[in-house]
């Protein structure tokens, strides 16, 4: 769960974040969704982070977060702000936000500059904001911005910054140069070997004991969290797809008749030929071979007398042979009959021979044969530009103020509204409903969205297909009465109590062997009824050349010491593993080229990172940074507050 800000959490190299906001920027614009700029451009209510002189705001920290967790929500949908600050979200954003600071600063106390030109050369290749032709759209532009609340100017200084943290820590990164005595230590590391026991402590439910009221109600409140409903949104919506115009789109014949004439060669009757060429560069020679063709000879066998190679061109239309020589050539080469030798006519490439080989005519095709064919292409198009013309009113209309019910009403479409859906649009209320695909990325912008804001449009398939989005409530994540879960909490409290009874069996396992006592004997003691003793001999090299992940009793086998014993909870609430080292070998890698040069390259590829964050420490420490930690604190814990579970 949650596994973006878990890799963020477990490395050191959070400054990384910075690094790579440029292509961050560029994906979120590709969804359609802003999801990693704020407020920017001075401090807005009270001062959380200061940098240099500039100030950042309780509220731009605070527009940062919720659009972290909007960007987050993209691979852990269903997540609350609860989870995304639980998970670390909260450290990350502020992080990123002094991390840019910083280096925005030195970047302009050192003479950078990222110019305006540039600037807008970024913002042109942003996806989101090409129109239909493939080039920068205006209206794209300021409608993505506006369902974002973000201003041009806020866009471009956080464009510009990002820009500046690229400059500065890319090269930084690239750096990998490992020394042979700093890869010694870690190489001997992977030869060393270890032998020891792993036992799983089961947890075992004990028959039908049932929990007393309050035991149960306390059990419930501590485990809330469990049975909580996450937060659902009830979304408006209303879809228009082509076919919605189909009954009132008609096609006159005038309009057959241009599409017709438009279609140009598709339809006409077409004249191609079979052509056998050579290309002569000397027209002295080219005369000579012309020659020998007309008096019969074949156009490759004169051609191999010279030494050239023919050619044979089948189905060649004039216009195309056109392109592919010159046209007086093309001309020549067609007003010659069946059998006729042309030339030697010169081009830019040489002298060319053409021997007309076989002439072919087709007769083309009426207007009455394909006009069922045009008929369905000329609606095509009409529908289609309807629908561009609706979604252009539309548009308008956000873009005036109009509320949902306006639009909808102004362009007689039908409005539905979702029930109280999460983010997959999932109903928790009817968990047997599979979810319709289309909803899906109608909540995936109900969910973008906040109250306040206006409707948004958005693309459903590859047809046109759209729709206009507004939300309608939020419904915040709240646990369910117990009164209609009992049955659930009840074998819920049952596990844990068994889980708690392995626990106190894998304890005394644990102690017995502290004493000296073997695995086995002290399992026996403590009445443990398990599977089998597994016992592990191996080395960390033996483990890597395996490339599996590495089961957690194994890897906490490799961080004891000889003679111990530790207790790892198992998955799945099944008991716990008691985990023993009888004896350690430690590894010596010198001499050993292969894996020394092998730890070098692994160490390589995260010096640079280390050197990175070293970069970015002492930037803060030239430039000045100060946070206001009582200001940070009670801003977290007023985030905490959204989507808390409620009875």
């Amino acid at each position: 769960m949650l596994k973006f800000f878990r890799r963020i959490i477990k490395s050191r190299f959070g400054v990384l974040f910075t690094l790579a906001a440029l292509a961050i920027i560029a994906i979120s614009f590709g969804l359609a969704d802003i999801n990693n700029l704020g407020q920017s451009g001075g401090a807005t209510g009270t001062t959380l982070i200061e940098v240099d002189g500039d100030a950042v705001g309780e509220a731009e920290i605070r527009q940062r977060a919720r659009l972290a967790l909007d960007a987050v929500r993209q691979e852990q949908q269903g997540l609350d702000m609860p989870g995304f600050l639980a998970a670390g979200g909260f450290e990350s954003v502020l992080g990123r936000v002094e991390n840019s600071l910083v280096l925005e600063k030195f970047a302009e106390e050192s003479g950078m500059l990222a110019s305006k030109a540039f600037v807008d050369g970024q913002i042109a290749s942003i996806p989101a904001f090409l129109g239909f032709d493939g080039k920068f759209s205006q209206q794209n532009f300021e409608r993505a911005l506006a369902s974002r609340q973000i201003t041009p100017e806020q866009l471009r200084a956080d464009i510009a910054r990002e820009t500046y943290a690229q400059w500065l820590i890319a090269p930084t990164v690239g750096t990998s140069q490992v020394a042979d005595q700093l890869a010694l230590p870690y190489a001997s590391l992977l030869l060393e070997k270890r032998k020891g026991q792993i036992a799983l402590v089961p947890a075992q439910p004990a028959g039908n004991a049932n929990p007393s009221d309050q035991q149960l109600s306390s059990y419930y409140a501590d485990n809330r969290q469990r049975y909580t409903v996450p937060e659902r949104r009830v979304v408006r919506y209303a879809v228009v797809t082509p076919e919605a115009f189909a009954a009132q789109v008609q096609v006159a014949d005038a309009e057959l008749q241009a599409a017709y004439k438009a279609a140009g060669d598709k339809y006409a009757p077409t004249a191609t030929r079979t052509l056998e060429q050579v290309i002569v560069a000397d027209q002295a020679l080219a005369n000579r071979i012309a020659g020998q063709v007309k008096g019969g000879t074949a156009v490759g066998a004169a051609a191999r007398a010279a030494g050239l190679e023919a050619t044979t061109i089948s189905n060649a239309k004039q216009s195309e042979f056109a392109t592919q020589s010159s046209a007086d050539v093309a001309r020549a080469a067609f007003a010659g009959q069946q059998g006729a030798v042309v030339g030697p006519v010169r081009s830019p490439l040489g002298f060319h021979i053409i021997k007309v080989a076989g002439i072919s005519q087709s007769a083309g095709q009426p207007l009455a044969a394909v006009r069922d064919e045009l008929t369905a292409e000329v609606r095509r198009r009409k529908e289609t530009e309807a629908l561009v013309a609706i979604q252009g009113k539309l548009d308008t209309g956000i873009s005036d103020g109009a509320t949902f019910d306006e639009l909808v009403a102004d362009q007689k479409l039908k409005a539905e509204t979702t029930p109280a859906l999460t983010a997959q649009a999932l109903n928790p209320d009817a968990p047997q409903q599979q979810p319709d695909p289309r909803l899906a990325q109608i909540m995936e912008a109900g969910f973008a969205a906040e109250d306040g804001d206006a409707p948004q449009l958005v693309a459903l398939g590859n047809e046109g297909t759209f729709a206009i989005v507004a939300l309608g409530r939020i419904v915040p994540a709240a646990a369910r009465p117990l009164q209609t879960i009992r049955e659930a909490v009840v074998a819920d409290w049952r596990r844990q109590q068994a889980k708690l009874a392995a626990r106190k069996q894998a304890d005394a396992v644990v102690a017995n062997v502290g004493r000296g006592t073997g695995l086995q004997q002290a399992l026996g003691a403590a009445g443990v009824n398990g599977p089998a003793v597994q016992t592990v001999d191996v080395s960390r090299a033996e483990l890597a050349a395996r490339r599996i992940q590495l089961p957690p009793p194994v890897a906490l086998m490799f961080n004891m010491k000889r003679g111990t014993a530790k207790v790892l909870e198992a998955p799945n609430n099944g008991g716990w593993f008691v985990v023993t080292v009888t004896d350690i070998t430690p590894g010596d890698a010198k001499g050993n080229e292969g894996v020394i040069r092998s730890t070098r390259a692994g160490l390589g590829s995260v010096v640079g990172r280390e050197y990175a964050e070293q970069f970015t420490n002492a930037a803060k420490k030239l430039v000045g940074v100060e946070r206001n930690a009582a200001g940070l604190a009670k801003l977290k814990a007023d985030l905490a507050g959204q989507g808390v579970a409620a009875e």
